[in-house]
């Protein structure tokens, strides 16, 4: 329970891919013991897959490889209990023993080649805010990694301020050697070196809790390796998730200081289990309740630290979300006063002032994130440097400058900036293509379609523009090809539905008309109301009545001016519709509701005069409807 609650603590809310992968070390653990234990291969095969699935869970994993070395070498052949390192392998070596540790060193040799290979050769890249010390110059980069280490130690010994996100300036770093938190690093280097030395070198009654020493450590220390940036950096300062597995060895740590305690002052032992466990229970019950929302739990973050923007940006975020663009605002413009550098707060000004129809304030936003970015030089890539959600700015900004006609041949040189930062920046070249197109300059469009196509030939979005292009150039059944590759990356894809349906019926293709229902019945199914186009409504309509089902026409054209109560070609499809029905007059107030939007429409006045001479006699109106046409056109 003690170790249970303490996982809880410190962890907040335990992830799930730590989790498991926590599971399959302790897994390997036994299944290796019992293969020293039976001499089974079985086992010892077993426990190599283990190893492999806590590594495919989270990457830590692999450390349990060192830790079997640990256990083989200190626990199994007691290495701890020879005089010498030299005599320990002048001692016979067993087969079983040779087996094992070969198996161990090539499964952990194989499964870091296959991890190699994923990864594509190159290690992650992330940016100064992921990993502040890790673009530090000498010695504050050394001293900052050292100083993180006693930040995890403490992390696991008084889990008390815990923390969500430490990016950013969270942990400021630690410059020189005059700064006072370097004492921290040095007493935890004497407290491990302390450990480790007793750990090799007990005498006495010590060499008792040796294996339990040995082991805790072994825990403790290599399940942290990869997280420590000794061999590469990492893309994060401080993360309480990589401390699931280390914390297990903390906590056997933990149970022999106690058991120690215990046998010389019991009361006092007892009292302290007691207490921690009172305090732990609170605090997982505390934490538990700040992670209830977003909004909680980056609050939460706040009252830790007052200098990571993420966080501030984040709360921003979750109150944009709710539509709270005032408070989101604040939030934003506190982001940036707390690092200015940070592009993506600039980013996030500059769309709440977008939401908020303040088009200046939020160009100026865009253009100071812009600033930020590195100049672009022709033949250079900045792939490797530039993030793509940082490129956003050109989107956003180019987006802005496009609601203004006079300003295309600006926007599409903003696209045109981003390509050459990330040539493989497929969103710009669809969003440059519908400004190529709105210029009118259909063929260089064409072309940036196909060769973002090069990139990504499966990209819905790309294919479904190159449909519209088609059709826009008059070859239907090219459009018709391109829709069709699209609802096949994207069965959900709205606008391939749409049009694709719209397409087939224009076609005049009736055999093909129940290929055209089921997309848009599709839409109505999976959009729901509020998110279809009255289109969509209208098209259906046209369909059944096709077929010939007035009931299903009458209902689709009543969803479609619901949807849109000024639908022109809605309003005045059902008023005919009605018009032809055995309840004819229910035609009629659709009929004021068209002219009430559209007075000069003649069908309209047509059918109303109709409505007025057949069934209700009243020839002066029908009257006033023939002159109302015949003003309108002569």
């Amino acid at each position: 329970m003690l170790i249970f609650k303490y996982f809880v603590s410190v962890t907040g809310v335990v992830g799930r891919a730590e989790l498991l992968s926590s599971v399959f070390v302790l897994l390997t653990i036994l299944l290796y013991q019992r293969s020293v234990q039976t001499s089974s291969y079985v086992a010892l095969i077993l426990a190599m897959l283990s190893v492999s699935c806590a590594m495919l869970c989270k990457e830590q994993g692999i450390t349990v490889l060192a830790i079997l070395v640990i256990y083989e070498v200190f626990l199994v052949q007691k290495m701890m209990s020879s005089p010498s390192l030299l005599q320990f392998w002048s001692k016979k070596i067993s087969w079983a023993f040779s087996l094992r540790l070969l198996t161990v060193i090539c499964t952990g040799a194989l499964l870091l080649l296959l991890r190699f290979l994923i990864m594509g050769h190159t290690l992650p890249v992330f940016t100064n805010f992921d990993n502040p010390a890790s673009y530090a110059q000498a010695p504050a980069k050394q001293l900052t990694y050292a100083y993180l280490l006693a930040v995890n130690a403490w992390l696991l010994l008084a889990p008390a301020q815990l923390l969500c996100d430490w990016t950013m300036g969270t942990v400021p770093l630690v410059l020189t050697l005059a700064d006072p938190r370097n004492l921290a690093t040095l007493v935890l280097i004497v407290i491990l070196g302390n450990l480790a030395f007793n750990s090799l070198f007990a005498k006495g009654q010590q060499r008792r809790l040796q294996k339990g020493l040995i082991l805790a450590l072994a825990l403790l220390a290599f399940p942290f390796v990869p997280a420590s940036n000794l061999f590469f950096p990492v893309g994060f300062v401080v993360a309480e998730r990589v401390l699931y597995i280390p914390s297990m060895g903390f906590c056997l740590l933990v149970s022999l200081g106690w058991k120690r305690l215990y046998s010389h002052h019991k009361t006092t032992a007892s009292m302290g289990l007691i207490i921690l466990l009172g305090l732990f229970s609170f605090k997982t019950l505390h934490r538990n309740g700040e992670w209830s929302d977003e909004f909680s739990l980056f609050e939460s973050g706040l009252k830790v630290t007052q200098n990571n923007a993420k966080l501030i940006n984040n709360l921003g975020h979750v109150l944009e979300s709710r539509g709270d663009y005032q408070a989101a605002l604040k939030y934003f413009s506190k982001a940036i006063q707390v690092q200015p550098d940070d592009m993506g707060g600039h980013i996030n000004v500059g769309r709440i002032y977008n939401h908020l129809k303040l088009y200046p304030e939020a160009e100026e936003a865009y253009l100071n994130a812009k600033s930020l970015l590195p100049e672009s030089r022709p033949g250079k890539s900045y792939q490797a440097r530039v993030a793509p959600n940082h490129l956003n700015v050109f989107l956003n900004l180019a987006t802005l400058i496009a609601q203004n006609e006079s300003r295309l041949e600006e926007a599409d040189q903003l696209y045109r900036q981003a390509i050459s930062m990330r040539s493989d920046y497929t969103q710009a070249y669809i969003n440059r293509g519908e400004i190529l197109l709105r210029l009118n300059r259909t063929k260089e469009a064409r072309e940036v379609y196909q060769k973002a196509l090069g990139f990504e030939n499966d990209n819905p979005d790309l294919l479904y523009n190159m449909g519209v292009l088609a059709l826009s150039q008059g070859q239907h059944s090219e459009a018709m090809a391109y829709l069709n590759k699209a609802l096949e990356q994207d069965p959900d894809h709205y606008q391939a539905l749409l049009n694709s349906a719209i397409l087939i019926q224009e076609s005049g293709s009736s055999h093909l008309n129940h290929v055209a229902q089921e997309r848009l019945l599709r839409i109505v199914k999976r959009g729901g109301k509020k998110n279809c186009n009255e289109r969509v409504y209208f098209n259906l309509g046209m369909l059944a009545m096709d077929q010939k089902d007035l009931a299903s026409a009458e209902h689709w054209f009543r969803q479609a001016i619901e949807v849109k109560p000024d639908f022109r070609s809605g309003l005045f499809n059902l008023a005919l519709l009605l018009s032809e029905s055995d309840h004819a007059l229910e035609a009629e107030p659709f009929l004021w509701q068209l002219l009430s939007y559209y007075p000069g429409h003649i069908k309209g006045l047509i059918l109303l005069g109709d409505l007025y001479v057949n069934l209700r006699g009243d020839l002066p109106a029908a009257d006033k409807c023939s002159r109302r046409i015949l003003a309108i056109d002569p």
